[in-house]
């Protein structure tokens, strides 16, 4: 059945064209036919060499729209710090106690932040952290003093994004039942982000093609110029 309804979703996208944002929103969404509330999902590949330490793209922004979920947020603090986090409404707050869990196995939550002085304790969990995309780091806010703002923002569906070993920025920014107008302007508040990222050491054509997908629909070409990103050498 899931194979039938991808293929009559298919048929309404020209895997050789590619598409304006506006109707590619509106491809997406209507190919979105599951019977559960997919994620729409967003795939940039980009001209920089990830290998080289100047060419990493990186960042965290606020989409305008939220991620269209409920967030799990975990906070490595104590003391004044681990009430502030719960007052913000943490799903879990702890510190040995949640080393501890994570090393058992629980990993149900989607966002991790610690405070500065706990990092000795989180590096314990490192390995299992960090290959999941949930190690707290300072570069995207999530190692901070300010762990009640940070747990509002993640709640709120703060999108980190970085480029992968092939070049490839993935990132989800929100769920069909948001609808095109809210999704189109998660994506166009990414793309802004993403560009803003260029590395100068990047050189030629740093947007290379974009591609926009439910999750259990094919993908849409989206014209990279479109995207208001800017393409000169």
């Amino acid at each position: 059945m899931a194979g039938k309804r991808f293929k009559n979703a298919a048929k309404k996208i020209n895997n050789e064209k590619i598409y304006g944002v506006e109707e590619a929103f509106k491809l997406v969404v209507e190919s979105a036919t599951a019977k559960f509330d997919e994620s729409i999902d967003v795939a940039l590949r980009l001209g920089v060499d990830p290998k080289q330490g100047d060419q990493q793209v990186r960042g965290a922004i606020a989409l305008p729209h939220g991620l269209g979920k409920n967030v799990r947020v975990v906070v490595f603090a104590k003391g004044p710090k681990e009430a502030e986090a719960k007052a913000a409404g943490a799903d879990f707050v702890g510190a040995d106690d949640l080393v501890a869990k994570i090393t058992g196995g629980w990993l149900d939550f989607d966002k991790a932040i610690a405070t500065p002085d706990m990092m000795a304790t989180v590096s314990k969990v490192a390995k299992i952290l960090g290959p999941r995309g949930l190690m707290p780091n300072p570069k995207v806010g999530t190692v901070t003093m300010n762990v009640g703002e940070a747990v509002a923002s993640e709640k709120k569906g703060k999108l980190d994004f970085r480029v992968d070993k092939a070049g490839i920025v993935h990132a989800g920014i929100g769920r069909k039942s948001m609808g095109e107008l809210k999704l189109k302007e998660n994506f166009m508040t990414l793309m802004g982000a993403v560009v803003k990222a260029k590395p100068s050491a990047s050189k030629g054509i740093y947007l290379r093609t974009i591609t926009v997908a439910s999750t259990m629909g094919p993908g849409v070409k989206v014209d990279t110029s479109a995207a208001g990103a800017d393409q000169k050498e």
